[in-house]
């Protein structure tokens, strides 16, 4: 017999079609700018940046399945049709998933540092890692990474420096995109503990 298939939570995104690269229309209805949290925790920064910006659609992607309900009825209950939810591990929907050119900023943060040496190969962020995040975005698109593991902030740098898919920039610009940046839950428990928070944003290069 085969396993009946789990309903959708209200704003759960179900593809139907887990091995197969997504259309941007499969995502949302609407044409509007996507941009992308990727393990996105209990939903609290996706949320806010949803309410933040009407006019773009959201994706949170997230493994765990009672975080992913939590962030659907938070958002079911502020009403917030920009936002969907997507229950996957990180780097496959990157690498099979996410339609290519579609993700104007992908959002990072806080994500498992890995930090023992022999664990280092589980980090996500790797060349590959960010060639294929260069096909997802646009061109000209945004990765946005925070961290509060100084050794995986180095190691991000270091990485994004030999990628020739990404330029660092300037986390704030004269645009004033990011004022207002909402926090993570993880990201106000260490600022309340005094650690430091380190961030980075580079910008894809690929045509």
């Amino acid at each position: 017999m085969k396993p009946i298939p789990r309903p959708a939570e209200p704003g759960e995104f179900l593809p139907e079609n887990y091995f197969c690269r997504l259309s941007s229309s499969e995502l949302f209805t609407r044409e509007a700018p996507l941009e992308v949290d990727l393990g996105s925790g209990d939903g609290s920064f996706a949320l806010a940046m949803a309410r933040q910006f009407p006019n773009r659609n959201f994706l949170a992607v997230e493994r765990l399945l009672g975080r992913v309900r939590k962030t659907c009825k938070r958002a079911t209950r502020a009403q917030l049709p920009n936002l969907r939810v997507l229950r996957l591990e990180a780097r496959y929907t990157v690498e099979w998933l996410l339609p290519h050119a579609s993700v104007s900023r992908l959002h990072l943060l806080f994500p498992d540092p890995w930090p023992k040496a022999r664990h280092h190969r589980r980090r996500l962020i790797n060349a590959e890692f960010l060639g294929a995040l260069s096909k997802v975005l646009v061109p000209g698109g945004d990765f946005l990474f925070k961290t509060d593991h100084e050794g995986y902030f180095e190691w991000a740098t270091d990485a994004l420096s030999f990628s020739k898919h990404f330029h660092s920039i300037s986390w704030d610009d004269q645009s004033g995109e990011l004022s207002g940046y909402p926090q993570t839950d993880f990201e106000a428990q260490w600022l309340a503990e005094g650690r430091s928070v380190h961030q980075l944003r580079a910008r894809n290069l690929s045509h």
